[in-house]
């Protein structure tokens, strides 16, 4: 990593210097009216702004996204199985370059000059992290390369993808041998492993459960409760095993976030430019374009986190059922994904019960109250029970059970209240030191991002990125929460006592847990980042007369920011020294 200059860090400095600035033309909030004067219906201005930035950023978040082509013909070997391959004639073999498929083990390689003596030359390793991924053998030291025969045996019961032989000048060598699906898809070799062709960081683990879901395989990962992965397996299903495959859903999810958020600021702040502005700067946050572009599991729950509180907010403004049954029913199918929705629900029994003590205080009966409450008992723990428990259907099918009766049986039963057991205890153990691990005080500030990927090239340029804020969101959406808490409490103001409660839902339960944490955990509280930036936008919109300049010059310095850290966003290759002299701006940014 090349050394910073003092140089680096003047870009920060001067980033927090707009941002302190944006904040000195924030009106005095001790005595500002709280009333919005924007009309919050939807019209043909909102669709057309809105419009704009779905296809600006769709058109971002699928370039480079991954290849749409990958070995999808699979050798099935036994444990103990052989394959021969002829090359036809004595050749050196500087290169033997495989395509994992499922299950963990490896391949002994032995070559053959003659097809009787042969020598151990090469080891396939398909170890758990290294499934669906283009790898490269490792030879034994003092092997000889040079043979016409290669025979290659699985120590394990495991599919094979592809393998191809390459000479010194990277060359494919031709062969054959009696597993064809081994070699029936040499056209697609690459020069070398990528994040293009193949999985990184939890794809290992969440693609590769997306793909056993369809295949009817029971699951490998099982940290996580099913639905998120099912809902991978849709991008699998509709383009193939590949890269594109695979993250075809998260960027879809990501897309789809933004009308969600924009509808969600609409009916806050009213007006066209508070809700542009505050989903501009969504949309490009470096988290959000990062995270919903690899197959995990958390652009799902941000989504479902979304929706759930769209519709609280709407049932608190309308006090229409529909709209809380919605919000619970999201909430069900968010935590079918991950349990991080819990946090979301607790926030939204909050806001609920808070609105519910005021209807009561206003007049309210208490037989109205009690009606609520087994409302909310039917739509925020029955159905999502509900969800939850059949989210597991495809453990069910993989086990053997079939039809809907499996559903009331005691083997589906034990999979689920089994599973639930396992994932508590996986995720209070996990503990272990990770060089990008980092804890909920230092995402506030984008201390310690999380690196997902890193690949040097010899020519002195680079492929990586991370997950983390964007400066603007982090640094700046921080620092609005402060006046929205002053409103909150000492003004009465609901709108950011939702703000407020949404975002201490999503991040105080990372206080209190102790197991080893990443960047990515605060991916749910960039929602209420970003709400508390409309909160300022629309006061200023409000109460001061130069506010579009605030406004509009925040959002524009948070795409510029973009645009600056894309190459560590997006993994474009770049010079390694230049990029580090440029985007490191603090010395735990691992770039």
């Amino acid at each position: 990593m090349a050394n910073t200059s003092w140089l680096t860090y003047v870009f920060p400095v001067i980033t927090l210097l707009f941002i302190l600035l944006f904040f000195a033309g924030c009106p005095h909030i001790e005595s500002v009216s709280l009333k919005s004067a924007g009309k919050r219906r939807f019209n043909k201005r909102d669709l057309l702004v809105l419009g704009l930035i779905v296809i600006l950023y769709s058109a971002v978040a699928f370039y480079n996204l991954g290849d749409k082509t990958a070995p999808e013909s699979f050798q099935h070997f036994e444990s103990g199985e052989s394959t021969v391959l002829d090359l036809g004639e004595c050749r050196d073999i500087d290169d033997i370059m495989f395509y994992t498929g499922l299950n963990a083990g490896s391949y002994t390689v032995d070559f053959s000059l003659d097809g009787i003596s042969w020598q151990e030359s090469a080891l396939l390793d398909q170890n758990y992290a290294a499934l669906f991924k283009w790898e490269s053998a490792d030879f034994i030291d003092g092997a000889d390369k040079y043979t016409r025969y290669i025979r290659i045996t699985a120590n394990e019961e495991l599919y094979l993808g592809e393998l191809a032989l390459k000479n010194a000048e990277g060359g494919l060598i031709s062969y054959t041998c009696d597993a064809d699906r081994i070699c029936d898809e040499q056209s697609i070799v690459p020069d070398y492993q990528f994040y293009l062709n193949s999985t990184y960081f939890d794809e290992i683990y969440h693609a590769r459960t997306a793909y056993e879901h369809l295949e009817g395989v029971y699951p490998y990962e099982v940290s996580h409760p099913p639905l998120g992965k099912l809902i991978i397996a849709i991008g699998i299903e509709l383009f193939g095993m590949t890269p594109f495959g695979w993250r075809f859903s998260g960027v879809v999810f990501g897309i789809a976030m933004l009308p969600v958020l924009y509808t969600l600021i609409k009916r806050m702040f009213g007006g066209i430019a508070v809700p542009a502005c505050g989903t501009a700067i969504f949309a490009f946050d470096f988290m959000h374009f990062t995270q919903t572009r690899i197959a995990t599991i958390d652009t799902y729950a941000v989504f479902f986190i979304l929706l759930m509180y769209l519709f609280m907010y709407l049932y608190i403004e309308g006090g229409r059922l529909r709209h809380l049954a919605l919000s619970g029913i999201f909430f069900g199918i968010g935590a079918a994904c991950k349990w991080t929705c819990f946090y979301a629900g607790a926030g939204l029994a909050v806001i609920w019960l808070i609105y519910r003590i005021k209807r009561l205080k206003n007049g309210e009966s208490f037989w109205d109250f009690i009606k609520n409450c087994l409302f909310c008992t039917v739509f925020f723990v029955l159905i999502p029970a509900a969800v939850y428990y059949v989210s597991y259907f495809a453990y069910g099918t993989a086990s053997g059970l079939s039809g809907i009766k499996m559903l009331f049986s005691k083997e589906y039963a034990d999979i689920v209240l089994n599973n639930q057991q396992f994932m508590f205890s996986y995720h209070s153990g996990v503990h272990s030191e990770h060089p990008y691990s980092s804890r909920w005080y230092q995402w506030m500030f984008d201390v310690r991002p999380i690196l997902y990927y890193l690949l040097y090239f010899e020519d002195g340029t680079r492929s990586s990125f991370g997950a983390f804020l964007n400066p603007v969101l982090c640094w700046g959406g921080f620092i609005a929460l402060f006046p929205v808490a002053y409103l909150a409490f000492f003004r009465k103001d609901k709108t950011s006592l939702f703000i407020l409660i949404g975002y201490l839902a999503q991040l105080l339960p990372w206080v209190f847990i102790t197991r080893t944490t990443f960047e990515y955990h605060y991916f749910p509280s960039a929602v209420f980042l970003t709400l508390a930036l409309c909160r300022i936008f629309s006061l200023m919109r409000t109460h001061t007369k130069y506010w579009r300049a605030n406004v509009y010059g925040l959002t524009a310095l948070s795409l510029i920011l973009f645009c600056v850290f894309y190459p560590v966003l997006s993994g474009l290759t770049v010079n390694a020294e230049l990029a580090s002299s440029l985007l490191q701006w603090l010395p735990t940014w691992p770039f």
